[in-house]
């Protein structure tokens, strides 16, 4: 039995409490937040104690591992308090803000013998899945470009329900928050990219003052494969997510993953190898205003108790969050921002 505690109350972490407590292999143990309404609807939903001290959480010995589902800025703290106290830990989107604190995770990590687990359900997808099974295959070939396309629409109820979403130092940006899942299955499947080809802008087009950083972007680069890759992105769709893609152009195929969360398979036409007949993908998060990435947590948390059991290999490891974060840093680093 994998025994779990919580940091953060909120939606994403009662998303994981609903999990944790749904899986015959895992024990849902106690939970911190620092806002005594969301402490109240996890003990009535629970029957569990949520605590408002951290140190309270992290002292106990009948916790192996901590999820951190706070607001962006604060995973890096989180996740350090817990590594050193002698947790595993797993880590929502985005695993830090910046490399340097996702670099000092993984040194404490491997210091205290614990392991480090990021959020990144798409990967579960079963388009997502198709492509990478072709990929290790060697079935597509030499890939001449990968595009990435975002288009969706965070309204204005979205940010003011919100008390952290659309500030620059707890939030992070678009990138972080909205498409840090889309670098990541390029990532996942195409490999890494080479930083110093990363150039494009951005603009904050429509959101004014309900956020502190850009709407939309668009950006080049190449992977270290040689292939060439952009990713165009905004939160500007009217009124509703339109589309989440990714688009191989390949030696022997081109494959678009799409739909509005990388959830169906759009078209394919393969030297040979065409196959619909693919798993029907859950359906996106329903967050009642506006609808989010896949809702694969029951698979992340059955990853982490395999992991942990010694039955499985981790889906997202630090090493691969950490390079999420790296794409996504150089890119705002990199970035023209017009006005």
């Amino acid at each position: 039995m994998i025994r779990f505690g919580i940091i953060g109350c909120g939606y994403i972490g009662n998303r994981h409490a609903k999990h944790i407590t749904e899986n015959p292999e895992a024990q849902l143990v106690a939970a911190y937040d620092v806002k005594p309404e969301s402490r109240n609807v996890f003990q009535k939903n629970y029957h569990l104690p949520a605590t408002d001290s951290l140190e309270d959480l992290l002292k106990r010995d009948d916790i192996d591992v901590i999820s951190i589902c706070t607001p962006n800025g604060n995973h890096f703290p989180s996740a350090l308090a817990a590594l050193e106290a002698g947790k595993n830990v797993l880590i929502e989107k985005p695993m830090t803000l910046h490399k340097d604190d996702a670099e000092q995770l993984i040194y404490t990590g491997l210091k205290n013998n614990k392991q480090i687990f990021v959020v990144k359900q798409n990967r579960f997808n079963p388009p997502v899945q198709h492509v990478k099974s072709l990929m290790e295959d060697g079935r597509l070939g030499k890939i001449y470009f990968v595009v990435v396309n975002c288009y969706w629409n965070r309204n204005k109820e979205y940010y003011n329900k919100s008390d952290w979403k659309g500030k620059r130092l707890e939030d992070g940006g678009t990138l972080f928050t909205q498409f840090s899942h889309f670098v990541d299955i390029a990532y996942y499947l195409f490999g890494d990219v080479e930083l110093e080809t990363i150039g494009g802008v951005m603009k904050n087009v429509c959101h004014g003052d309900l956020i502190e950083f850009e709407d939309t972007g668009a950006f080049n680069f190449k992977f270290k494969s040689g292939a060439l890759g952009s990713l165009n992105y905004t939160t500007a769709s009217f009124k509703q997510n339109m589309e989440g893609s990714i688009t191989v152009f390949a030696e022997n195929a081109t494959i678009k993953i799409g739909g509005q969360y990388l959830n169906t398979l759009e078209y394919q036409k393969t030297n040979g190898f065409d196959n619909f007949d693919l798993p029907e993908s859950k359906p996106a998060n329903d967050y009642g205003f506006y609808q989010g990435s896949m809702s694969n947590h029951d698979k992340i948390i059955s990853n982490v108790v395999d992991a942990l059991s010694g039955k499985g290999k981790i889906m997202t490891n630090a090493v691969e969050g950490m390079k999420v974060v790296e794409i996504i840093e150089r890119m705002y680093n990199s970035a023209k921002v017009i006005s």
